[in-house]
């Protein structure tokens, strides 16, 4: 294949990806020389949560599995990214460590667009780039949601939320006060089960219980259940 059909073939394909549709010609083949091509078997990782990021990978052909793990061995499939789409948009934009891994669901080779590529495209509008990090901090959140409610306890996941946004002992509250119905729904359980936790919770002399305030009396206890 000439250099100049190469070139066709990767801004034909950019032109598929929601990101790049509007990129001017010059542009698309400024981003089509600068992608790097990745080929992987099935099975094969692509890259580990925690770590650095490459860039926005765009799958070409085949299948990629995104997902997160716990410390016990447990996975949870956030994506399955097919032939057109994106994954590990987040750290592209904002720079952080992937927040999943990622390995071939079979045979796949995907383009990566450089980091420093896809915020070039940024710089001529600095508002931009704000809004584009505030989606991926939003983004990044929502996949930390899907963790806890795959691998944590209802428990631990109240644990979690009372360090968060509860009233701590001789300070002033962070947030209003939170119903028990409140609670369930960000915890993703239902009333009964927060109560009871809540209550175990104080047996345990970790919270303190004073009528609808919370007071966290032991915050190391309650990381200890993270």
């Amino acid at each position: 294949m000439s250099e100049q059909s190469w070139l066709a073939s990767r801004v034909a394909f950019l032109r598929t990806i929601s990101y790049f549709t509007n990129l001017g010609e010059e542009e698309a083949r400024r981003v089509g020389r600068e992608l790097l091509e990745r080929s992987f078997d099935r099975g094969q990782l692509i890259f580990i949560e925690g770590e650095s990021c490459d860039g926005l990978y765009l799958v070409k052909s085949g299948q990629v599995r995104l997902f997160k793990s716990s410390p016990e061995g447990r996975e949870i499939v956030l994506l399955v990214a097919r032939q057109g789409d994106t994954f590990n948009d987040a750290p592209a934009f904002d720079g952080g460590p992937n927040p999943v891994s990622a390995t071939a669901l079979e045979a796949a080779t995907v383009y990566i667009v450089p980091r420093q590529t896809l915020l070039s495209l940024l710089e001529a509008c600095p508002a931009a780039v704000g809004i584009v990090n505030v989606l991926a901090g939003r983004l990044r959140h929502l996949t930390k949601v899907v963790e806890d409610l795959s691998f944590r306890s209802v428990a631990s996941r109240l644990a979690k939320l009372l360090l968060e946004l509860a009233v701590a002992e001789e300070r002033v509250a962070p947030i209003p006060r939170l119903t028990q119905d409140e609670m369930a729904s960000m915890v993703g359980s239902v009333r009964d089960v927060v109560g009871r936790a809540l209550r175990a919770l104080e047996q345990t002399g970790a919270i303190k219980i004073q009528g609808h305030r919370i007071l966290v009396v032991n915050a190391e206890m309650l990381r200890k259940m993270l």
